[in-house]
């Protein structure tokens, strides 16, 4: 089985940022350009969102109602210098899932480019399926969980259902050649099949990472009374990007329009990123916090800065966090209005 993505005579396109040639593989609709992170957008590709992609067999069967799909990605050997972190943001996280949250090893898929097999490395085509591995056939009492730790960027937007005209994306390891995954299609994939009584958290710690499921309420703080608050944004079109009655959450982070910071060298101790290592962080000191609290630790933890506190054995050996993604503070969006101070994180 090709686990790895399509085949094919490919296009030459042109960095809209930096005027780099880009190779982008036949049915790309954007390709990523590894010398300035920027995205750029393939002519004739369409508007289309993907259709569902095939089963991976190598995803196994799992019907747990706790299912988990987390994805690491450094880009080794894919520019002038790997990432840090996201390899370890993986391993806590599954930690944190398996030992606080009862998530079953046999539910969670994992995804990263140390991974020996080719149908768990973290391709455009088996992030795709892991996506529709992870919702497909949900239903009442399902919780789920999707982390992305690597690298955003933004694509100019055609179909005119975003605000600032840029659609964000998450940049599999081969995006620089298959193209990243366009929030319309992961809004596609893991929010629009969420019936009624199913939920998902997605944990997002990559560069343009705010709106990238493309939720309809963003988390605010009122300037007049320091309170967090729900503020509905419609997308410019009236394009639906709701569930089917689930609900999706997604913490993620906000780059203050600065760009993704410039490669650096490897550390010698290990690392992980710092919007995640906020994410556990903030619920190993409260577990049952509300959302709004956990948001506010969150932004502390990630304010204060200093070394890697985590427990366990998984976390303790990390020496230092680092923010490869470029994130200045967390953010918080969802499907649907609901108290952020007074609703507990549930898993």
């Amino acid at each position: 089985m090709n686990c790895g993505g399509s085949r094919g005579p490919a296009a030459t396109v042109r960095c809209r940022e930096c005027s780099t040639n880009l190779t982008a593989a036949p049915g790309a609709r954007a390709v990523h350009c590894m010398q300035c992170n920027c995205g750029t957008r393939v002519p004739g590709s369409g508007r289309q969102v993907p259709p569902p992609p095939r089963h991976n067999p190598g995803f196994g069967v799992c019907r747990s109602k706790k299912r988990a799909v987390l994805i690491g990605i450094k880009y080794t050997g894919r520019r002038a210098s790997e990432l840090r972190g996201p390899i370890n943001d993986v391993k806590c996280m599954k930690h944190l899932l398996t030992t606080r949250f009862g998530f079953p090893s046999e539910g969670i898929i994992i995804l990263t480019d140390e991974e020996t097999n080719k149908c768990r490395l973290p391709t455009k085509e088996n992030i795709r399926m892991a996506m529709h591995w992870l919702v497909q056939g949900c239903s009442n009492g399902d919780s789920l969980v999707f982390q992305f730790s690597g690298i955003g960027t933004q694509v100019p937007d055609e179909d005119g259902d975003e605000r600032d005209c840029m659609d964000e994306a998450l940049c599999p390891m081969d995006s620089f050649h298959q193209g990243p995954i366009l929030d319309d299609e992961i809004n596609a994939a893991i929010v629009r099949p969420l019936v009624h009584g199913a939920k998902l958290h997605a944990l997002v710690d990559a560069h343009h990472s705010a709106t990238v499921l493309d939720l309809p309420y963003q988390c605010v703080t009122s300037k007049t009374t320091g309170c967090l608050n729900w503020v509905k944004q419609p997308t410019p079109n009236g394009a639906c990007k709701g569930t089917s009655g689930g609900r999706a959450v997604l913490i993620s982070g906000s780059s203050g329009g600065k760009k993704m910071p410039a490669n650096t060298l490897p550390e010698p101790c290990a690392t992980m990123g710092a919007l995640t290592h906020s994410f556990i962080k903030a619920l190993e000191c409260e577990p049952r916090a509300s959302y709004g609290r956990l948001l506010t630790s969150m932004r502390t933890i990630m304010r204060q800065g200093g070394p890697c506190s985590l427990q366990g054995p998984v976390g303790s050996p990390v020496g230092k966090v680092t923010n490869f993604s470029g994130v200045e503070a967390p953010c918080l969006s969802s499907s649907e209005n609901f108290g952020i101070d007074c609703e507990k994180l549930c898993i």
